[in-house]
């Protein structure tokens, strides 16, 4: 997909990332790069705000399961059931999440769940990044429902 139509989605469907000031910078199968400014997301200490890297890479895990799975024909819903964020170091400027494309094994489970049953669950992961190295650490449970 387009970097330029998965924002729009973005933006339409979960107004917050606009907010974020959430940019794709890349869309594709292998994985999904999105990107924010530090001046939309400061906290009292001039570092980002520790919601919005949560946000972020939040949203990098959906935005790459949407693709992956609209790919395929799935127009469901997607929603995220669990999630925790590892924050390793401050943020202090303009900052990235990627999320990269679950192994093999685990993607064609869900695949095959979803058709099976309507519904699935995948796990899948991201990590925010800025100045060169990974600042935090994204793990989350999401839940894709058809119909």
């Amino acid at each position: 997909m387009d970097p330029v139509l998965l924002e729009e989605q973005l933006h339409s469907r979960i107004p917050l990332s606009r907010q974020l000031g959430a940019r794709v910078a890349e869309a594709g199968m292998d994985l999904v790069r999105l990107t924010a400014p530090l001046e939309l997301n400061l906290n009292h200490r001039d570092t980002a705000f520790g919601g919005s890297l949560s946000s972020l890479a939040i949203l990098a895990a959906w935005a790459w399961l949407y693709l992956a799975s609209s790919s395929e024909g799935f127009h469901g819903r997607i929603v995220i059931q669990h999630g925790a964020m590892d924050y390793i170091a401050p943020v202090a400027g303009d900052f990235e999440a990627v999320c990269r494309r679950p192994g093999t094994a685990e993607w064609n489970e869900f695949r095959e769940t979803l058709k099976r049953r309507k519904r699935a669950r995948i796990e899948l992961r991201a990590a925010i990044h800025s100045g060169g190295r990974v600042a935090a650490t994204f793990a989350g449970r999401y839940v894709a429902l058809d119909g």
